[in-house]
């Protein structure tokens, strides 16, 4: 990865993501926001069900589009966090960020997914 694309991941800001749709298995690209904690990348939402979290569940390999200055479509994979104590933790940094004071509602049904880059290699 080079240092652009580490540079543009290093703070959240708006992407777009493509996952496989669980039951028609058609490509589904969406606009999320992600968040850097120490490194690794996050993306959450308001609670509520989303069909994005729904897709990841079914399958879990996904398209990371950063947008903006810096522009890569890299191979990602979703590791969805459903430990309470792990989640608590992550979603009071996004709350924070997002100023919002219902962290006992985001911890228990904002979907939250860690981010794991697969390799050094573009998406096709």
């Amino acid at each position: 990865m080079d240092d652009r694309i580490k540079r543009a991941l290093s703070r959240g800001h708006l992407v777009d993501i493509t996952t496989t749709g669980r039951k028609t298995g058609q490509p589904r690209r969406i606009e999320l926001v992600f968040h850097n904690f120490d490194g690794r990348v996050f993306i959450s939402g308001l609670p509520g069900r989303r069909s994005w979290l729904a897709n990841l569940e079914a399958d879990p390999d996904f398209v990371f589009h950063l947008k903006g200055p810096i522009q890569a479509d890299l191979r990602a994979r979703a590791r969805v966090i459903t430990d309470p104590t792990e989640r608590r933790d992550v979603l009071a940094r996004v709350a924070q960020v997002w100023r919002r004071t219902d962290l006992d509602r985001m911890s228990a049904s904002s979907p939250l997914i860690e981010v794991e880059f697969q390799d050094d290699a573009p998406a096709a």
